[in-house]
């Protein structure tokens, strides 16, 4: 019987950049799993588990997971530290349009939460720190605006 560890590990390597399995990835999910990117609080399901995958490889295609620490713990829950490590090579998009790419190699830390049942994936809720890996992608926020904004309304 493959370990829930296992499981997670195999999950992971689909989705590298050098691999791009998006069948082996959709398959590595129950047929109800869902796919919780906890940053933006978008979920994907059945078909759409792999429309995350498919944006990343265009803005990152050499995606790279470094598995830091990976911790199985009861019977259907496997905890992942991570660093998500790859070069900003395509468009980005944000909600003010296309951050064009500039070749930055990006390094951000993760952790990853895994629920299996019946040796597939459940629900993979991912927390990246995207501040990070924008910050890494060279975008800096515009604080100042924001507190002018603020203190408009007080």
């Amino acid at each position: 019987m493959t370990s829930n560890e296992e499981i997670v590990r195999a999950a992971y390597r689909a989705a590298e950049g050098d691999v791009r399995d998006l069948t082996g990835w959709r398959d590595s999910f129950t047929k109800d799993g869902v796919f919780n990117m906890m940053s933006t609080g978008d979920s994907y399901q059945g078909d759409r588990l792999a429309d995350l995958l498919t944006g990343m490889f265009s803005v990152f295609p050499d995606v790279h997971r470094e598995l830091l620490q990976v911790h199985p713990l009861g019977d259907d829950l496997v905890a992942v530290q991570l660093l998500i490590q790859g070069t900003f090579q395509g468009p980005f998009p944000t909600p003010a349009g296309l951050l064009a790419p500039n070749g930055a190699r990006t390094s951000v830390p993760a952790a990853d939460i895994f629920h299996l049942r019946d040796g597939r994936i459940q629900t993979f809720d991912c927390y990246p720190m995207l501040n990070i890996r924008m910050a890494q992608m060279g975008v800096s926020f515009d604080f100042a605006s924001a507190v002018k904004r603020a203190s408009d309304v007080a």
